[in-house]
């Protein structure tokens, strides 16, 4: 390999660095005018804006991180309290995000060694939502809370709310659109599509067993305890190991439990056949196992 000595090297070097000054990159990459017939040229549209902004200098490289910068912390001051999804586009999509907060929790609860739980409430979609709440259809809002201190918070043997200055909130509220909490027929558990899906005795959905939570929690919480937003009388429960169970430990560990979803119109949610005790159309069940507290979705 050839190597450079004396002036040769000395001059290679001031090269490379007059290629890489300010100066010299705006000139390598400046919009040069267009010809034109007759001799005329005209200056690009995005050129003669530049001029009359910045003059013949362009954008330097500190003006474009100082106006990134500003974008970042505007992005940052009008975030929502909460995540929403405008519209689910269909409930298969709706289900993966429901399955996403589900493993968070759940991977919340593995990693501190304390429990976790996820509520589920449904308000009215063709209204913003109210404070305090008030319960309809097609809005599914989603929150996870998590026990500060590792133990399982409520009273086995005296069931109630739990005690709000006793959690903490994990992550932000997830609200999801175009969607309704439903019951499904179990399916005989024959194979891995919806109708054959595996039978469950707990589930989440319009008509809940068991039924509503005996140790529902609140959306905010805090300590002192704020006035509550949301009351959440479904719910699902993660241990430190990983088990999941649908609302608290007075239920027993199962195969697995169910959240059903459905595509809603509006805040109308459509009629269950009465022959077959089901839903038709675009319809989702989301079950999570009892003890590996995995999480797989059936559609049809």
């Amino acid at each position: 390999m050839l190597e450079l000595r004396g002036r040769d090297a000395f001059t290679l070097r001031q090269r490379e660095r007059k290629a890489f000054t300010l100066p010299e990159l705006r000139e390598r990459f400046a919009v040069t005018s267009l010809p034109q017939p007759h001799g005329r040229s005209t200056l690009r549209p995005c050129r003669a804006v530049a001029r009359q902004l910045l003059g013949e200098g362009g954008f330097t490289l500190f003006e474009l991180l100082v106006v990134m910068g500003i974008i970042v912390v505007m992005m940052l001051l009008i975030t929502p309290a909460f995540t929403s999804i405008k519209s689910a586009g269909d409930a298969t999509s709706a289900a993966y995000t429901v399955k996403g907060v589900l493993e968070q929790a759940r991977s919340y609860a593995m990693a501190n060694n304390t429990y976790t739980w996820v509520g589920f409430y449904e308000e009215d979609v063709s209204k913003a939502s109210t404070n305090p709440a008030t319960s309809g259809t097609g809005r599914v809002v989603m929150s996870i809370v998590a026990s500060k201190d590792g133990t399982i918070v409520y009273d086995p043997n005296s069931l109630a709310k739990v005690d709000t200055t006793r959690l903490i909130q994990v992550g932000k509220l997830t609200k999801i659109e175009n969607v309704h909490l439903a019951t499904f027929t179990n399916g005989p558990g024959t194979g891995s599509t919806f109708d054959t899906r595996p039978p469950v005795a707990y589930r989440i959905g319009d008509t809940t067993t068991p039924p509503n939570s005996l140790t529902p929690f609140q959306y905010p919480v805090g300590n002192p305890e704020p006035a509550a937003q949301y009351t959440f009388l479904k719910a699902v429960q993660f241990s430190p190991r990983g088990e999941g169970r649908v609302d608290n430990n007075s239920y027993s560990l199962t195969t697995a439990a169910e959240i059903g979803l459905i595509q809603s119109h509006g805040n109308v949610a459509p009629t269950p056949s009465p022959s077959a005790g089901n839903y038709p159309g675009n319809v989702v069940a989301i079950q999570f196992t009892g003890v590996g507290g995995s999480v797989k979705i059936y559609r049809r």
